[in-house]
Formats: structure tokens, C-alpha cells, sequence
């Protein structure tokens, strides 16, 4: 094929000579190129266009316009071709290919969504999405991404679940962020939003239904398998990932506890919201600040969902249970409903009072079989085999544990012992009271119980040698009846 420029020199040449032969001559051209040429012009072509002529995969267009159609566009090359040769086509794949490239361009040209572009209002959109979090502490994590539509403000923070109670929990949590609740919220098809669709209509969960209402907000979902339709949380989700998930290609290290995780989702969010968005050219912080007098206000405590599973405290044993692992709750709240949820690494129990939620109890978390206990959680422990508080049982007991703890002591050493005569030595003590005092025989009970002395006569024996070696009351001579030699003799010496 000649190039325009070529085509026009020889049309020039034979306009000159009207001559054929002549003007390929001139050009250095066979003269039935120039014959070529001529007639191309002569046919209102344009100069230099080659003269198409039948090929082989001409028959076969019929039936790869068909395949094309009746794939929406996706059928495979190569699959094509291995069709075409099933049906006699003995032509080469690359020719196949170049064709099935251009029916398909084709096909989209006049199939394609063609976009409105999406006019926000301040205060009506706010989306939200997953995508897959950063390993912490061992364990894999899930990113929750929402974004205000209008003000682009993005809330994005590691969860270790998608259930129901998580995604109660983090809109609560991204609604308080923002500082108000917009009218719509779009998200995805999941079965703790969505249960089922019917003739194309959405079947909400009840639950997400009650818990909108609480807030005031409408829970709208995109069509399935339909990214375009909630974009923005989207791209937020693969901003987030680039940033927070660690890989080869950002270079950040594995998050080794919950609170690494959350500085640096945290980290983040400061990074987008505090620079100017590509689309508005203004900080997306300063444009929430604009946003918000168009948000509705944020009820006062969050839907009882978002504070996990319900759980009834055990009556006997304050204890709850949670993900097959034991934790403990203040006894006082024995026999009442509870609510429990995992947090990061912690295992957090509120408790819905006339006061309204308050957290009781926060434990790490923990593995079956291991019980989380705090001694805090319980009243005082009652006493056990080991330590027992002797408690009078008649008239004769009463009198002898009068004495004091010194009598406690000595019986509860002198049982453990085997002592024999019990009673008649504890009778033997009350008498001894009476002669020397209840303080005396006190001191010496406790002292024999220290010493192990429970023989007979030993308490009678520590009371008198205490008796003979403890000094009596302080005596002072009186002036009256001093020894001391007067100075009155001596009064009229001198004189």
C-alpha cells in the first residue's frame, strides 16, 4: 500500500502526461499502480487506500459477532479461534484475534453504561466497605472503610469481624467520628445487611432495620456485583490497604498488638482527611466542618447491638461466656443480662442499667479452659477447710473464746495437732482467767499455741512464770517517812 503522499505524486504525473505508462515512468512505478491509483480516485477513495480483496475469516464474522453478543462482550480470543477451526476456519489465531479485538470494541461501544455524573448534597451519602486487614498480634484483621460522600472525609479502623454486632458497633463508631448521622448509607450485599434479594428488591435484615431507626439513618445496598454503584468506599478501601495492610510494596512492618493497628488506621485518617481531595482541591476536615450543621444528631448511647451478645450471668458463679472461653463479672450483677464483645484483644462486658450502658468488666483475651478471674469481681471469700473461724456453740466455748484471739489461736493449732483433753484444758483457762486476769491468760494461750505447748499444766506454768517475771507497780519511798538525815538540828548554828 502507498502512502498518501506517493499516491498523489503519480496522480499529479498523470494528469500532466495522460499517460499511464509515462507517469510510471516518472515515479519509478508500474504503470498499473498508477492504473490502481487512477481508479481509486475515480471511485471517490482516498489516495494511497489499498484495494481490499476477501480473507479468509470473512465467512466466519457472522458467527463471531454472534459469540461476542451472547457473551456481553467477554468471550476469550483464543477460545474463538478453537471454535472457528471446529467449524472448518483455517486461518491463524493472530487473525482471529484482531478481529474478535474489534467486534468486541464494537460491542461496548454500543453496550456501555454511560455515567451521569453523581451531584452530592452535603449531609445525604455516607458509604462504607471491608477489605482485608493486617495481621495483628498473629491473627487476621478486616478493615472498616466508610467515607462521607460530600465532604470526602474518610473513617477507616481495624475489626476482627464482619458479624452483626461488629458492623452495629463500627457505625456507631463512624457516626460518632464524623459528629452526626447522614440520611443515606450505602453499602454492600452482605448477609448481615442484606438476607436475600426478590425480583431484584433487597430483603433488609431485620436487625440492621432496627438499629437504623435508633440512629435515624436509611440503609441502602448496591446492586450485586456492581462496583461502580459505591465507588467511593471502593477506592477508600484500596487507599486504606496500600497504607495500612502490610506488604512488599508499602513496607510495613506486621502490627504485633491491637494498638499499633488502631495508630496507625488513626495515622491514616489524619494523612487524607488533613490534605486537599484531587476532586474538591480543599481538605476534606475542612470541608466535614461545612458538613456537619446538614447532619442529624447522634443519639446519646449506641444500639444495644454494638455492645456484642447478650449473656446471662450465672447466679452461683459470676461468670459469662464468650466465644467457648470463661470471664468474670461483678458478683452483684448475678442472674442479669449482659452484653459481651471482643475487642481487638480484650473482651469487654457492658451492662445496660436505668442509668443507661456502663462497661463492667474488661479482660484480655483468653483461651478455653483458661478462665479470666478478677479476685475485684467477687465478695469476700468465704472460709475454706484450711482456715476456719471458731464460732462458740455453747455457754462453756463462749467463755473460753472471751478470752481473746490468743484462745482462737491455741484452739485452732492445738485441733491440728491432736491435742487431747481439749475441753478440759479450755476449762482449765477460763478458771485461770478468773485468778489472773483474761489479758494474762490470753497472752499466754497465744504464746503456747506459737510454742506448741498443749500438754498438761504447760498453760498453768506460762501463766505463773509470766506472773513472777513481769515487775510489779513502781514504788516510790514518801517524804513522810524518809530515812535521810533533816537540816533542822543545824537551824541555830552560828547564832
Amino acid at each position: 500500500m502507498k502512502s498518501a503522499e506517493e499516491a498523489n505524486r503519480m496522480l499529479e504525473h498523470y494528469d500532466l502526461t495522460r499517460s499511464l505508462r509515462a507517469a510510471a515512468e516518472l515515479c519509478g512505478v508500474s504503470h498499473h499502480t498508477v492504473a490502481r491509483q487512477v481508479a481509486l480516485r475515480d471511485a471517490g477513495r482516498p489516495p494511497g487506500h489499498a484495494a481490499g480483496r476477501e480473507r479468509a475469516i470473512w465467512p466466519y464474522l457472522a458467527k463471531l459477532e454472534e459469540w461476542v453478543d451472547r457473551s456481553k462482550g467477554r468471550i476469550r480470543a483464543d477460545v474463538a479461534h478453537d471454535k472457528l477451526v471446529a467449524l472448518g476456519y483455517s486461518g491463524s489465531e493472530r487473525t482471529t484475534r484482531r478481529e474478535v479485538a474489534a467486534l468486541k470494541a464494537n460491542w461496548r461501544a454500543g453496550h456501555g453504561r454511560v455515567h451521569r455524573p453523581w451531584v452530592v448534597e452535603p449531609g445525604m451519602w455516607l458509604q462504607w466497605d471491608y477489605g482485608t486487614g493486617p495481621v495483628v498480634g498473629g491473627r487476621p484483621s478486616e478493615l472498616f472503610c466508610a467515607w462521607l460522600a460530600w465532604s470526602r472525609y474518610r473513617v477507616v479502623f481495624p475489626v476482627r469481624d464482619k458479624t452483626l454486632p461488629t458492623v452495629v458497633a463500627s457505625l456507631d463508631r463512624t457516626l460518632r467520628a464524623i459528629g452526626g448521622v447522614p440520611t443515606y448509607a450505602l453499602t454492600d450485599n452482605e448477609k448481615t445487611v442484606t438476607v436475600e434479594h426478590v425480583a431484584r428488591i433487597a430483603v433488609r435484615h431485620p436487625v440492621i432495620v432496627a438499629a437504623s431507626a435508633h440512629y435515624g439513618l436509611t440503609v441502602a445496598t448496591c446492586l450485586p456485583a456492581d462496583a461502580p454503584s459505591k465507588g467511593g468506599s471502593e477506592a477508600t478501601v484500596r487507599l486504606a490497604k496500600a497504607d495500612l495492610v502490610p506488604t512488599d510494596a508499602n513496607l510495613l512492618e506486621e502490627y504485633r498488638t491491637w494498638a499499633e493497628a488502631e495508630e496507625g488506621a488513626a495515622a491514616f485518617c489524619a494523612t487524607v482527611n488533613g490534605r486537599p481531595h484531587r476532586v474538591t482541591r480543599r481538605a476534606p476536615a475542612e470541608m466535614l466542618a461545612e458538613e456537619q450543621p446538614h447532619l442529624h444528631r447522634v443519639p446519646e448511647h449506641p444500639y444495644t447491638l454494638a455492645f456484642g451478645q447478650t449473656r446471662t450471668v450465672g447466679f452461683d458463679q459470676p461468670t459469662v461466656q464468650h466465644d467457648w472461653c470463661v470471664y468474670s463479672v461483678p458478683w452483684r450483677l448475678r442472674g442479669e443480662v449482659v452484653w459481651v464483645r471482643e475487642v481487638g484483644d480484650e473482651v469487654v462486658v457492658i451492662h445496660v442499667g436505668a442509668s443507661g450502658p456502663a462497661e463492667v468488666a474488661r479482660h484480655e483475651r483468653t483461651t478455653p479452659g483458661n478462665p479470666r478471674i478478677d479476685p475485684s469481681h467477687f465478695p469476700p471469700a468465704p472460709e475454706g477447710p484450711l482456715a476456719r473461724t471458731p464460732v462458740a456453740q455453747n455457754a462453756q466455748e463462749a467463755a473460753f473464746l472471751a478470752l481473746g484471739p490468743g484462745a482462737a489461736h491455741w484452739l485452732r493449732e492445738a485441733a491440728s495437732t491432736g491435742a487431747r483433753r481439749v475441753r478440759a484444758k479450755m476449762a482449765d483457762a477460763v478458771a485461770l482467767g478468773k485468778v489472773h486476769g483474761p489479758e494474762a491468760v490470753d497472752w499466754a494461750l497465744g504464746h503456747a499455741a506459737v510454742m506448741g505447748r498443749f500438754a498438761e499444766g504447760d498453760l498453768a506454768s506460762i501463766v505463773a512464770h509470766q506472773a513472777r517475771s513481769s515487775p510489779g507497780p513502781a514504788r516510790r519511798a514518801s517524804e513522810d517517812h524518809s530515812l535521810a538525815q533533816g537540816t533542822g538540828e543545824w537551824e541555830g548554828f552560828g547564832r
